[in-house]
């Protein structure tokens, strides 16, 4: 019986790193083919491919290196002999990359994205078990149509959902919902389905969108400051169910008069934005002001949804349905 095939595309991140002894800090150095020889017996259940797309942290990782990502990967996803893509990240944009390409490639055919908290020269390196994880996870059947995931610790989380919690925790990647299931014995087990998926077809994503977090007597100067430098649009992580100041409400004002499209999030870890208050500044004068409530979503995604969907279409209602219906697509 034929083995499935796999093509991991590697970009860097902890995973790819080693300790420089001169520097006395990590930085990447080994190219996908090393990774994969610390990955034993893997040879037994798949054919792996390996590209080496990039040797970067994930801190660098750009928008024109995402495109360029989310077309090797369609490409890649359309040959008939490949079962499933594995993209390795730094974990510092893991979840952003993953929601990129979650919202961006329609396919039913899986993607993985996979990740380390600890360099090959820690001991305890685990990006050896998560590439494994990786790996079964591309291959089960399990996983077909369930759009980008994200797997580490043996966990399998959507990408559209999972978050990174914690500076240095091995399981650091959690979803408010828990994970969609767990690898255990080479197989993947799941405890729960998708919800939803949105989709946006574009090749076009607008830059000129800046995320702003609301904090305790905060004013309007970088909302204005961000209006004034040419914003297209601005998410703002407000505060609990998505109020701001009454200071700060002034520049949500000054954007809205001009044409500048404002999506109200929460600070908060978990939980939905909603028009519960009708203080100055509370969220029922957000929504009646035309701010776009955000839903349960957190700022980088929210972030990068509104930069796609900019990119797809000017229109405002559009974009608000988007943000309002979790199973729209544009």
């Amino acid at each position: 019986m034929r083995k499935p095939k796999v093509c991991i595309i590697f970009t860097g991140g902890t995973i790819s790193m080693t300790v420089d002894d001169e520097i006395g800090a990590a930085i990447p150095t080994l190219s996908g083919e090393q990774i994969l020889s610390m990955v034993y017996n893997i040879d037994k259940l798949a054919d792996i491919e390996v590209i080496n797309f990039a040797e970067i942290p994930g801190p660098h990782m750009t928008i024109n290196k995402l495109l360029e990502l989310k077309t090797l990967i369609i490409n890649k996803l359309n040959e008939e002999d490949v079962t499933g893509i594995i993209v390795t990240h730094g974990t510092d944009t893991l979840e952003e990359t993953a929601y990129f390409l979650d919202l961006t490639i329609q396919h039913e055919k899986p993607v993985v994205v996979v990740g380390a908290m600890r360099n090959s020269s820690e001991l305890g390196y685990d990006g050896s078990s998560n590439l494994a994880a990786a790996v079964c996870t591309a291959i089960s059947p399990k996983a077909v149509g369930k759009g980008v995931l994200v797997v580490l610790n043996n966990e399998v989380n959507a990408a559209a959902e999972v978050t990174k919690t914690n500076t240095l925790s091995l399981n650091t990647f959690q979803s408010p919902y828990g994970p969609l299931g767990i690898i255990d014995t080479n197989d993947f087990i799941v405890y729960r389905d998708i919800a939803y998926r949105q989709h946006i077809e574009t090749d076009i994503v607008e830059r000129k969108v800046d995320l702003i977090k609301a904090v305790i007597d905060m004013d309007e100067r970088f909302i204005r400051s961000s209006v004034d430098f040419g914003a297209v649009g601005i998410i703002i992580e407000a505060m609990g169910r998505g109020n701001v100041s009454p200071k700060m409400l002034e520049g949500i004002r000054y954007a809205i008069e001009k044409d500048v499209v404002v999506v109200i999030v929460s600070r908060c870890h978990s939980g939905r934005v909603f028009e519960s208050y009708g203080y100055a500044g509370g969220g029922k004068e957000l929504s009646d002001l035309g701010v776009i409530m955000g839903g349960d979503m957190r700022g980088p995604k929210a972030r990068l949804k509104l930069m796609l969907a900019l990119g797809k279409t000017k229109d405002l209602e559009q974009i608000r349905k988007l943000f309002k219906e979790e199973s729209c697509a544009i």
